[in-house]
């Protein structure tokens, strides 16, 4: 390891995401020289092998292979930097002595503190990740899947552009063959991630299943009607779309 001239790799899926912290990490720490970018684990494990860093910047939840597997590879070799969007995994790593955590989305004040941190471990050897690592395991098993912090931003493609999109812009969510459709003020937009899993991962409280194939933001609800045929349908505040309600979901707009 250089200790004037650290290097690291950045490991997370969400390419907007990852560009965040590369272009944050180069304001506020320049001497950095960021040597790989992966988006999946097992391209993170190459660029690891191949590249040696003294740092990694590493994303908990990853398709290929899981930041998890990825750390107990790393174990030892590196400083261990997790990035999540659940509070419980960055508070249990912090806990048992691993270097920091970075929660999504990004906050400068943060990453400004996780810098000073790595800075003044850099003279030592990493820590080890073993305890730590089965915590992380162990912990999301332990605790109810409502303290998990709902999902808060989503990566879709509007065209042939790629675009951060926060959830309170999303007025629905609807099933379209192999993608979801994003219904948003200003047009709509495409993800591959199933409704099912947007299920578990949004905030209940906010997005209500109406159809086994919709989503509806109740923010943007307008008003709830039936029609002819007696079918109950939603009028969004904003566009000229109507989602029909399922019977079997009916009950949710009788306090309405």
């Amino acid at each position: 390891m250089s200790l004037f001239a650290p290097t690291a790799v950045v490991a997370e899926d969400e390419a907007a995401l990852r560009g965040e912290l590369v272009e944050q990490l180069g304001k506020l720490w320049p001497e950095l020289s960021i040597v790989g970018e992966a988006a999946d684990g097992l391209e993170a494990l190459r660029l690891l092998d191949r590249h040696q860093p003294d740092i990694l910047f590493l994303d908990i939840e990853m398709p290929g292979a899981t930041g998890i597997e990825v750390a107990r590879q790393v174990n030892g070799r590196a400083h261990v930097v997790f990035v999540t969007a659940y509070d419980q995994y960055a508070i249990a790593a912090f806990d048992q002595g691993a270097v920091d955590y970075l929660l999504k989305p990004l906050a400068g004040a943060r990453l400004f503190t996780a810098i000073t941190r790595l800075k003044a471990r850099l003279g030592q050897a990493p820590a080890p990740l073993g305890n730590v690592l089965d915590e992380l395991v162990a912990r999301p098993a332990a605790m109810p899947s409502a303290t998990r912090a709902p999902l808060r931003w989503i990566n879709a493609s509007v065209g042939q552009t790629l675009r951060l999109i926060t959830v309170d812009e999303v007025m629905f969510f609807q099933s379209d063959n192999k993608y979801t459709r994003l219904g948003l003020k200003d047009g709509e937009a495409l993800i591959r991630k199933p409704l099912k899993e947007l299920i578990d991962e949004l905030d209940p409280q906010q997005f209500w299943q109406i159809h086994r194939s919709t989503l509806v933001n109740v923010n943007s609800i307008a008003t709830v009607s039936r029609d002819f045929r007696g079918r109950m349908q939603i009028k969004l505040k904003h566009g000229s779309e109507m989602l029909l309600v399922a019977e079997s979901c009916a009950h949710l707009f009788r306090q309405m």
